[in-house]
């Protein structure tokens, strides 16, 4: 059966659905859950909270550690990953991941950016030899896994071909690194008009929910027709 790991980056501890100044990306990826246990509830769930557990940052001693052989590691280094190694081994598990990541300053939040650093691993997710003809890095990651992005914004506007899209460094910055390791199936949703806290805002977060269940609806569809 599938498994989804289930990954929330907001600072804000609780649901806007259920907790006034809770977060709507925390909404967005319970939606998602819950709309997937109403058509396959017996799939397994993974969740990882680093909006309120962040990981630890990459360290020198990380970067010593990593890209030294895996055979030839001192204790010390297999400490220094070893919760690079139990994060990576969830996503491994993983069929569906699904990411309630808000925009923080036009990027994603340090806390998700720290699990990032962790999960992009020389040897586990991607592969480096300067010997290799061509492209030295290639992708370890096995394919047929689905990315499932869901946002939420401040401002407005910052969808392909709108005025902020430039400004945009959530789903790029989310995208980029996945794709480098394998992961190149890609879904995203954002809700927007956060700071104006007006019609607008009720609106997006209408129609997310329900772009939320059409999306859960073809996912699943692919899982039985598989």
């Amino acid at each position: 059966m599938p498994t989804i790991l289930h990954i929330d980056a907001s600072a804000r501890p609780g649901r806007s659905d259920e907790t006034r100044f809770g977060s709507h990306s925390r909404r967005l990826s319970a939606k998602f859950v819950e709309a997937w246990r109403a058509r396959r509830p017996h799939d397994t769930i993974l969740y990882r909270d680093v909006g309120q557990t962040p990981p630890a940052p990459v360290t020198g001693q990380w970067i010593h550690a990593a890209f030294t052989p895996a055979d030839q590691r001192e204790p010390w280094m297999r400490e220094a990953l070893a919760e690079s190694d139990t994060l990576v081994d969830e996503l491994l598990a993983a069929d569906v991941i699904v990411v309630g990541v808000p925009m923080y300053n036009f990027g994603v939040p340090a806390q998700f950016k720290a699990y990032i650093d962790n999960i992009v691993r020389v040897g586990r997710t991607f592969g480096f030899d300067r010997n290799r003809d061509g492209e030295p890095y290639w992708p370890m990651v096995p394919a047929g896994k689905q990315l499932v992005v869901l946002s939420s914004r401040g401002d407005f506007g910052y969808d392909p071909g709108e005025r902020l899209e430039k400004s945009n460094h959530v789903e790029p910055g989310v995208r980029t690194p996945f794709a480098y390791i394998g992961i190149t199936q890609t879904h995203s949703l954002a809700v927007e008009y956060d700071e104006f806290a007006d019609e607008r805002l009720q609106a997006s977060l209408a129609q997310a929910e329900q772009s939320i269940d059409a999306l859960v609806a073809r996912l699943t569809a692919k899982r039985l027709a598989a």
